[in-house]
C-alpha cells in the first residue's frame, strides 16, 4: 500500500477534490480535507470562504460537481443525507432547527426513533431510547431542561439541545456548524467539554466551522482554512497562527476587529454563504 493509501485509510471521513459551481461562480475548487476517529478539526475561513458549502457536501445535501466524498474508503457521494445520518454522520447547522412543539427529551427520543423494532421488543426500546436520552441530557449538562418545551429557550440553550439530538444515537462522525454561536462563556466552555468527550472517550470524529477564532484555537487539534472556495492552510492551532497567508486573510483583521470591540470576529452568528 502506497503512503498515501495508508494515509487516507486513517480517515473516517474524507472530501477528495471537491468542486462546486453556482452557475459561472467557483464555491469550492480542489478541496480535499480529511477526518479522523477521536478528532476534533476547525474549518475557519472569512465570510464567503466555501465553509457552508462544504458542509452541504459532506452530509449529502449538495452533490459536487467534481470530487468524491468517502466513508472508511468507501465513496458516498452519491449517498443522501439519511442514508449518511444513519451511517453514522450528524450534522447541526447555522440557524436554529428545533421544533418549538417538542420538549427537549422529545427531540432525543425521535432522534432515535428511526430504528424502530418489532411489537416484541417495543417496550424495553423505548424504555433503552429514555435512558438514553436521560444520559445524553445529563452529559450535556441539560437535564433540568428534559420537560421544557423548545420554543421557550434562549439561543445557547437551544444549540446544546441541538447538539444534544445530533448524538442521541451515537455519531462517528459530527459536523457542527457554529455551535458556539449566541451562547455565554460558561455555555461555550460546557459545549467545549461536551465535544472533547465525544472525541477522546467515544472516538468520534468532529468537524466544526466557528468564527469564534479563539474558541477553534483552544478546542481543535487541527485547523484547516478556506480561503475563496480553496483550502489556504491546514495544521496544528499554532501553525495556523503563524500562517502569514492566514494571518493576512482572516486571522489578523479578525484579531484585531476582536481586540478593538471586546466582541467576537467579524460575521460571527450571520449568515456567510
Amino acid at each position: 500500500m502506497s503512503e498515501t493509501s495508508r494515509s487516507r485509510s486513517r480517515y473516517v471521513l474524507e472530501a477528495a477534490g471537491i468542486g462546486v459551481r453556482f452557475g459561472g461562480v467557483r464555491a469550492l475548487t480542489n478541496v480535499s480535507v480529511g477526518i479522523r476517529a477521536g478528532e476534533v478539526c476547525g474549518l475557519i475561513g472569512p465570510n464567503g470562504a466555501g465553509k457552508t458549502t462544504l458542509f452541504d457536501v459532506l452530509s449529502g445535501i449538495r452533490r459536487p460537481d467534481r470530487g468524491r466524498m468517502l466513508l472508511d474508503g468507501a465513496d458516498i457521494t452519491r449517498r443522501s443525507p439519511v442514508w449518511r445520518a444513519r451511517h453514522g454522520m450528524r450534522r447541526t447547522f447555522q440557524r436554529q432547527q428545533l421544533f418549538g412543539q417538542l420538549t427537549v427529551a422529545d427531540h432525543l427520543l425521535v432522534a432515535q426513533e428511526w430504528r424502530g423494532g418489532g411489537l416484541r421488543d417495543r417496550r424495553r426500546r423505548e424504555r433503552e431510547r429514555r435512558a438514553r436520552a436521560e444520559e445524553v441530557l445529563a452529559g450535556c449538562g441539560i437535564s433540568a431542561l428534559g420537560d421544557a418545551y423548545a420554543a421557550g429557550l434562549p439561543v445557547g440553550r437551544a444549540r446544546m439541545v441541538e447538539l444534544a439530538r445530533a448524538v442521541a444515537d451515537p455519531p462517528r462522525v459530527l459536523l457542527l456548524d457554529e455551535p458556539a454561536s449566541g451562547m455565554s462563556a460558561p455555555e461555550r466552555e460546557q459545549l467545549a467539554a461536551v465535544v472533547r468527550r465525544l472525541a477522546e472517550e467515544e472516538g468520534c470524529a468532529v468537524l466544526l466551522v466557528e468564527h469564534n477564532v479563539a474558541f477553534v484555537m483552544e478546542l481543535c487539534t487541527r485547523v484547516v482554512v478556506l480561503d475563496l472556495g480553496t483550502v489556504l492552510a491546514e495544521g496544528t492551532a499554532a501553525e495556523v497562527r503563524a500562517n502569514p497567508l492566514v494571518r493576512e486573510a482572516y486571522l489578523g483583521s479578525a484579531q484585531e476587529r476582536l481586540t478593538r470591540t471586546g466582541g467576537e470576529p467579524p460575521g460571527a452568528g450571520t449568515r456567510r454563504e
